[in-house]
C-alpha cells in the first residue's frame, strides 16, 4: 500500500434524502483528501437525485433501480478504485479524521484485510447522544480457525459495528463482492462473517462515524426483533453455504440458532425462509443435519429453562420437539 492511498467512500442511499447532504458533506470535508466518494441511488423516489446531483463532480453518481443494499454494495464496489474502501450509510455521518485514522491502522498494520470501529448512537438531528456504547480495546484481531470451526460467539471479544463502522482493503473485498442480492437486509453482516472468516483485522476504540437513530432505522434499539434474527441467521447460513462452503460448521450452528429463534417466537416460518431451510438441509450429509437439529433443541431449551429443577419439563419438551421434527421443521 502507498503512503497516501486513494480511498474510496462508498455511501448507499434508499429515500433518504434529508439526510444524504450531510452524509456525502462529511465525506468530502475529511482530513485526508486522497479520496473518492462514489453514491449508490438505489431507485429512490424522494429528492435524493435533486441532492445528489447538486455535487456535480465532486462524487461519483451511479443511479440504479431499486434492488436492495446487497446490490448498492456491489454496484458501488464495482465503480470504486480505491486501495481502501470505506462504507457510510445515507443517514450517518462520518466525523473529519475518520479516514485518516483508519488509513494509520492500515499503515500499520500492514497483513489486515479489515478494520471496525464503534459507532455512536445520535438523534435525528445528530445533535443528542441516544446510547453510549460499551468501551472497545484497540486490538489485531483473528477470527479465522474460531469461524472454520464454528465457534464464533464465544471467542467474540468486541462489538462487531454496523455499516458505517465496516472499513476493507479492495483486495478482501475483491474476495467477498459481488454478494448475492437476495440479502437484502443483512447485507453488512454477511460483509462481516465473511470478513472475519478471510482476513485477520484491526478492531478500533474510537468512535468514527454518528450513527442516527430515527423512525425508519429504530430497529437499532428495539428489544423485540428476534424474528427478525431469525431471519438474518437463516438467511446467512444459506447464502454464506453456498459462497462459502469451507465455512459449513458456522453456518450450521447459524441456521440451528435461526431455527430455534423461529421455534421460540411462536410465530411460525414464512415461507420463503422455510424453503431456504429446507434447500440448506438438502446440502446437508446426515452427520451436519443430525448436529444442526441439536443445536436447534439446545438453543430452544437454553433460552426457555434457567433452573436445574425444570429438568423433568425439559425432558418432555425434548421429545416433543424431537417428534415434531420427524414431521418436518
Amino acid at each position: 500500500m502507498s503512503n497516501h492511498p486513494l480511498v474510496s467512500i462508498l455511501i448507499n442511499n434508499y429515500n433518504y434524502g434529508r439526510f444524504l447532504a450531510e452524509a456525502i458533506n462529511s465525506a468530502l470535508n475529511q482530513t485526508y483528501s486522497n479520496t473518492e466518494i462514489v453514491v449508490v441511488d438505489d431507485g429512490s423516489t424522494d429528492n435524493s437525485r435533486e441532492v445528489i446531483e447538486n455535487y456535480g463532480d465532486k462524487i461519483i453518481p451511479l443511479f440504479k433501480k431499486n434492488g436492495g443494499q446487497a446490490s448498492a454494495f456491489n454496484a458501488g464496489f464495482a465503480a470504486s478504485r480505491g486501495e481502501i474502501i470505506l462504507l457510510l450509510d445515507a443517514d450517518d455521518i462520518f466525523l473529519p479524521n475518520k479516514v485518516a485514522e483508519v488509513i494509520d491502522v492500515f499503515e500499520q498494520y500492514k497483513t489486515i484485510g479489515w478494520c471496525f470501529h464503534p459507532t455512536k448512537l445520535v438523534s435525528a438531528n445528530a445533535q443528542v447522544c441516544i446510547k453510549k456504547r460499551a468501551n472497545s480495546v484497540a486490538h489485531e484481531c483473528d477470527l479465522r480457525e474460531q469461524i472454520k470451526s464454528g465457534k464464533l460467539e464465544s471467542n467474540l471479544t468486541f462489538i462487531i459495528p454496523p455499516t458505517s463502522g465496516l472499513c476493507f482493503r479492495s483486495s478482501l473485498l475483491k474476495l467477498i463482492l459481488p454478494m448475492p442480492e437476495a440479502i437484502r437486509i443483512i447485507s453488512d453482516s454477511y460483509l462481516q462473517c465473511i470478513a472475519l472468516a478471510l482476513s485477520t483485522g484491526f478492531v478500533m476504540d474510537k468512535e468514527l462515524v454518528l450513527q442516527r437513530i430515527h423512525g425508519n432505522n429504530a430497529y437499532t434499539l428495539r428489544n423485540d426483533k428476534q424474528k427478525m434474527q431469525a431471519r438474518m441467521h437463516v438467511l446467512l447460513a444459506y447464502w454464506i453455504r453456498i459462497k462459502f462452503p469451507f465455512l459449513s460448521k458456522f453456518t450450521n450452528n447459524l441456521l440451528g440458532v435461526g431455527m430455534g429463534l423461529y421455534w421460540d417466537n411462536n410465530g411460525g416460518v414464512e415461507a420463503e425462509y422455510k424453503e431456504l431451510i429446507k434447500n440448506y438441509l438438502s446440502l446437508a450429509n446426515f452427520a451436519e443435519r443430525f448436529k444442526i437439529r441439536l443445536r436447534f433443541v439446545y438453543y430452544y431449551l437454553k433460552r426457555k429453562y434457567n433452573s436445574i429443577l425444570d429438568i423433568p419439563e425439559m425432558i418432555d419438551d425434548f421429545a416433543l420437539l424431537c417428534l415434531k421434527q420427524k414431521r418436518g421443521f
